[in-house]
Protein backbone atom coordinates (compact mmCIF):
# COMPACT_ATOMS: atom_id res chain seq x y z
CA UNK A 1 0.00 0.00 0.00
CA UNK A 2 1.33 3.40 -0.97
CA UNK A 3 1.50 6.30 1.44
CA UNK A 4 -1.50 8.59 1.15
CA UNK A 5 -0.90 11.81 -0.75
CA UNK A 6 -2.94 14.98 -0.52
CA UNK A 7 -4.67 16.21 -3.64
CA UNK A 8 -3.27 19.49 -5.00
CA UNK A 9 -4.96 22.51 -3.53
CA UNK A 10 -7.15 20.57 -1.09
CA UNK A 11 -5.29 21.47 2.11
CA UNK A 12 -6.33 24.62 3.91
CA UNK A 13 -3.77 26.32 6.16
CA UNK A 14 -5.76 25.13 9.17
CA UNK A 15 -5.28 21.49 8.13
CA UNK A 16 -1.64 21.71 7.02
CA UNK A 17 0.94 19.50 8.69
CA UNK A 18 2.60 21.43 11.54
CA UNK A 19 6.00 22.72 10.49
CA UNK A 20 7.86 20.96 13.30
CA UNK A 21 6.76 17.53 12.08
CA UNK A 22 8.84 15.60 9.54
CA UNK A 23 6.53 14.53 6.71
CA UNK A 24 8.93 11.69 5.81
CA UNK A 25 8.74 10.15 9.30
CA UNK A 26 5.01 9.89 9.85
CA UNK A 27 3.46 6.51 10.64
CA UNK A 28 2.12 4.70 7.61
CA UNK A 29 -0.48 2.97 9.77
CA UNK A 30 -2.08 4.53 12.84
CA UNK A 31 -4.14 2.49 15.32
CA UNK A 32 -6.42 4.16 17.83
CA UNK A 33 -8.28 2.96 20.91
CA UNK A 34 -11.06 5.54 21.06
CA UNK A 35 -11.67 5.63 24.80
CA UNK A 36 -13.49 8.09 27.04
CA UNK A 37 -16.83 8.77 25.34
CA UNK A 38 -18.82 7.88 28.44
CA UNK A 39 -16.61 9.88 30.80
CA UNK A 40 -16.76 12.88 28.46
CA UNK A 41 -20.56 12.81 28.68
CA UNK A 42 -20.64 12.22 32.43
CA UNK A 43 -18.34 15.19 33.06
CA UNK A 44 -20.92 17.34 31.28
CA UNK A 45 -23.91 15.65 32.94
CA UNK A 46 -25.07 14.36 29.57
CA UNK A 47 -26.29 10.88 28.61
CA UNK A 48 -23.49 8.48 27.72
CA UNK A 49 -24.89 8.17 24.21
CA UNK A 50 -24.07 11.84 23.63
CA UNK A 51 -20.43 10.99 24.17
CA UNK A 52 -20.63 8.33 21.45
CA UNK A 53 -22.18 10.83 19.05
CA UNK A 54 -19.37 13.29 19.68
CA UNK A 55 -16.88 10.46 19.30
CA UNK A 56 -18.05 10.03 15.70
CA UNK A 57 -17.12 13.67 15.05
CA UNK A 58 -13.67 13.06 16.51
CA UNK A 59 -13.18 10.12 14.17
CA UNK A 60 -14.21 12.24 11.19
CA UNK A 61 -11.61 14.87 12.17
CA UNK A 62 -8.90 12.26 12.54
CA UNK A 63 -9.69 10.61 9.22
CA UNK A 64 -9.58 13.97 7.47
CA UNK A 65 -6.20 14.74 9.00
CA UNK A 66 -4.82 11.34 8.00
CA UNK A 67 -5.81 12.05 4.41
CA UNK A 68 -4.24 15.50 4.44
CA UNK A 69 -1.05 14.55 6.28
CA UNK A 70 -0.25 11.35 4.37
CA UNK A 71 -1.10 8.63 6.89
CA UNK A 72 -2.21 5.77 4.67
CA UNK A 73 -4.05 3.50 7.09
CA UNK A 74 -6.16 4.11 10.19
CA UNK A 75 -7.49 1.27 12.33
CA UNK A 76 -9.91 2.16 15.11
CA UNK A 77 -11.37 0.12 17.96
CA UNK A 78 -15.09 0.85 17.78
CA UNK A 79 -16.75 -2.10 19.56
CA UNK A 80 -15.03 -5.01 21.25
CA UNK A 81 -16.30 -8.53 21.84
CA UNK A 82 -16.53 -7.58 25.52
CA UNK A 83 -18.70 -4.52 24.86
CA UNK A 84 -21.80 -6.72 24.56
CA UNK A 85 -21.73 -6.77 28.39
CA UNK A 86 -22.71 -3.09 28.50
CA UNK A 87 -26.35 -2.16 29.19
CA UNK A 88 -28.69 -3.22 26.38
CA UNK A 89 -29.80 0.37 25.86
CA UNK A 90 -26.25 1.51 25.15
CA UNK A 91 -25.43 -1.46 22.90
CA UNK A 92 -28.61 -0.96 20.88
CA UNK A 93 -27.82 2.73 20.52
CA UNK A 94 -24.31 1.94 19.27
CA UNK A 95 -25.60 -0.52 16.67
CA UNK A 96 -28.09 2.08 15.45
CA UNK A 97 -25.39 4.74 15.46
CA UNK A 98 -23.08 2.62 13.30
CA UNK A 99 -25.87 2.18 10.76
CA UNK A 100 -26.80 5.86 10.83
CA UNK A 101 -23.21 6.98 10.33
CA UNK A 102 -22.78 4.63 7.38
CA UNK A 103 -25.88 6.05 5.73
CA UNK A 104 -24.85 9.66 6.32
CA UNK A 105 -21.12 9.47 5.64
CA UNK A 106 -20.77 6.95 2.81
CA UNK A 107 -20.96 9.51 0.00
CA UNK A 108 -18.30 11.65 1.65
CA UNK A 109 -16.04 8.64 2.26
CA UNK A 110 -16.45 7.62 -1.36
CA UNK A 111 -15.60 11.12 -2.63
CA UNK A 112 -12.57 11.30 -0.32
CA UNK A 113 -11.33 7.98 -1.78
CA UNK A 114 -11.36 6.21 1.57
CA UNK A 115 -11.46 2.43 1.53
CA UNK A 116 -13.68 1.28 4.39
CA UNK A 117 -13.53 -2.13 6.02
CA UNK A 118 -15.17 -3.43 9.20
CA UNK A 119 -13.02 -6.01 10.99
CA UNK A 120 -14.42 -8.50 13.46
CA UNK A 121 -17.13 -11.13 13.85
CA UNK A 122 -19.71 -9.30 11.75
CA UNK A 123 -22.20 -12.20 11.76
CA UNK A 124 -23.22 -11.25 15.30
CA UNK A 125 -24.27 -7.73 14.26
CA UNK A 126 -27.88 -6.80 13.40
CA UNK A 127 -28.81 -7.88 9.89
CA UNK A 128 -29.55 -4.34 8.73
CA UNK A 129 -26.14 -3.17 9.88
CA UNK A 130 -24.46 -6.09 8.14
CA UNK A 131 -26.16 -5.09 4.89
CA UNK A 132 -24.97 -1.49 5.15
CA UNK A 133 -21.45 -2.68 5.96
CA UNK A 134 -21.43 -4.94 2.89
CA UNK A 135 -22.63 -2.10 0.66
CA UNK A 136 -20.09 0.37 2.02
CA UNK A 137 -17.26 -2.13 1.75
CA UNK A 138 -18.09 -2.93 -1.88
CA UNK A 139 -18.55 0.71 -2.86
CA UNK A 140 -15.21 1.87 -1.44
CA UNK A 141 -13.13 -1.22 -2.18
CA UNK A 142 -11.28 0.38 -5.09
CA UNK A 143 -10.06 3.40 -3.11
CA UNK A 144 -6.50 3.71 -1.85
CA UNK A 145 -6.03 7.22 -0.47
CA UNK A 146 -6.66 6.14 3.13
CA UNK A 147 -7.57 2.67 4.38
CA UNK A 148 -10.03 2.99 7.27
CA UNK A 149 -10.48 -0.19 9.31
CA UNK A 150 -13.23 -0.09 11.91
CA UNK A 151 -12.87 -2.95 14.40
CA UNK A 152 -16.42 -3.91 15.34
CA UNK A 153 -17.26 -6.91 17.53
CA UNK A 154 -13.52 -7.45 17.47
CA UNK A 155 -11.23 -9.19 19.93
CA UNK A 156 -7.55 -9.81 19.40
CA UNK A 157 -7.58 -13.25 21.02
CA UNK A 158 -10.60 -14.27 18.96
CA UNK A 159 -8.81 -13.19 15.78
CA UNK A 160 -5.75 -15.29 16.62
CA UNK A 161 -7.87 -18.31 17.47
CA UNK A 162 -9.67 -18.01 14.12
CA UNK A 163 -6.36 -17.90 12.25
CA UNK A 164 -5.08 -20.93 14.18
CA UNK A 165 -8.30 -22.78 13.39
CA UNK A 166 -8.00 -22.08 9.66
CA UNK A 167 -4.41 -23.31 9.63
CA UNK A 168 -5.37 -26.42 11.58
CA UNK A 169 -8.13 -27.17 9.08
CA UNK A 170 -5.66 -26.88 6.20
CA UNK A 171 -3.30 -29.27 7.98
CA UNK A 172 -6.12 -31.75 8.66
CA UNK A 173 -7.15 -31.63 4.99
CA UNK A 174 -3.58 -32.33 3.91
CA UNK A 175 -3.12 -29.09 2.00
CA UNK A 176 -0.64 -27.60 4.48
CA UNK A 177 2.43 -29.07 6.14
CA UNK A 178 2.78 -27.92 9.77
CA UNK A 179 6.44 -27.16 9.07
CA UNK A 180 5.32 -24.56 6.51
CA UNK A 181 3.47 -22.49 9.12
CA UNK A 182 5.47 -19.33 9.76
CA UNK A 183 4.83 -15.71 10.71
CA UNK A 184 4.28 -14.60 7.12
CA UNK A 185 1.66 -17.28 6.44
CA UNK A 186 -0.05 -16.54 9.74
CA UNK A 187 -0.14 -12.78 9.05
CA UNK A 188 -1.80 -13.29 5.67
CA UNK A 189 -4.87 -14.67 7.47
CA UNK A 190 -5.25 -11.74 9.86
CA UNK A 191 -8.16 -9.35 9.37
CA UNK A 192 -5.72 -6.52 8.63
CA UNK A 193 -3.95 -8.44 5.86
CA UNK A 194 -2.91 -6.10 3.07
CA UNK A 195 -2.03 -3.23 5.40
CA UNK A 196 1.32 -2.87 7.16
CA UNK A 197 1.31 -3.41 10.90
CA UNK A 198 0.56 -0.23 12.85
CA UNK A 199 3.55 1.98 13.53
CA UNK A 200 1.80 3.94 16.27
CA UNK A 201 -0.98 3.12 18.72
CA UNK A 202 -2.81 6.02 20.37
CA UNK A 203 -4.99 5.38 23.38
CA UNK A 204 -7.09 8.23 24.69
CA UNK A 205 -8.46 8.87 28.21
CA UNK A 206 -5.23 7.98 30.01
CA UNK A 207 -5.70 4.21 30.29
CA UNK A 208 -2.50 2.13 30.11
CA UNK A 209 -3.63 -1.08 28.42
CA UNK A 210 -4.33 -2.36 24.90
CA UNK A 211 -7.61 -4.09 25.81
CA UNK A 212 -7.36 -7.12 23.52
CA UNK A 213 -6.73 -4.94 20.45
CA UNK A 214 -4.56 -6.11 17.52
CA UNK A 215 -2.47 -8.41 19.72
CA UNK A 216 -0.35 -9.68 16.81
CA UNK A 217 -0.17 -6.47 14.80
CA UNK A 218 0.98 -4.22 17.66
CA UNK A 219 4.10 -6.26 18.41
CA UNK A 220 6.45 -3.40 17.50
CA UNK A 221 4.13 -0.41 17.49
CA UNK A 222 5.09 2.68 19.45
CA UNK A 223 2.43 3.51 22.07
CA UNK A 224 1.22 7.01 22.90
CA UNK A 225 -1.12 7.48 25.88
CA UNK A 226 -3.00 10.75 26.21
CA UNK A 227 -5.35 11.98 28.93
CA UNK A 228 -7.53 13.59 26.25
CA UNK A 229 -10.97 11.98 26.15
CA UNK A 230 -11.86 10.71 22.70
CA UNK A 231 -14.54 13.30 21.80
CA UNK A 232 -11.95 16.04 22.48
CA UNK A 233 -9.23 14.42 20.35
CA UNK A 234 -8.35 17.04 17.76
CA UNK A 235 -5.58 18.27 15.49
CA UNK A 236 -3.44 19.42 18.42
CA UNK A 237 -3.76 16.03 20.13
CA UNK A 238 -2.78 14.20 16.95
CA UNK A 239 0.20 16.51 16.40
CA UNK A 240 1.35 15.85 19.98
CA UNK A 241 1.16 12.10 19.40
CA UNK A 242 3.15 12.39 16.18
CA UNK A 243 5.81 14.53 17.86
CA UNK A 244 6.14 11.84 20.50
CA UNK A 245 6.37 9.18 17.78
CA UNK A 246 9.10 11.05 15.90
CA UNK A 247 11.22 11.23 19.04
CA UNK A 248 11.29 7.45 19.41
CA UNK A 249 14.14 5.22 18.29
CA UNK A 250 12.56 2.21 16.62
CA UNK A 251 15.10 -0.60 16.98
CA UNK A 252 12.89 -3.70 16.52
CA UNK A 253 14.92 -5.68 19.06
CA UNK A 254 18.33 -4.56 17.84
CA UNK A 255 20.73 -2.07 19.37
CA UNK A 256 21.62 1.40 18.15
CA UNK A 257 24.72 1.45 15.89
Amino acid sequence: MQRATAHPGDISPLLALPGDLDATRLPRHLAVIMDGNGRWAQQRRLPRVRGHQMGVQALKRLLQLCGHWGISALTTYAFSTENWQRPDEEVNFLMALFEQVLKQELNELDQAQVRLRFLGDLDALPVGLQEHIAQATARTARHDRVHLNVCTNYGGRHELVQVARRLAQDVRQGILDPDDINEARFAKLLLTAGDPDPDLLIRTSGEFRISNFLLWQLAYAEIHITDVLWPDFDQAALAAALRDFQQRQRRYGTVEP
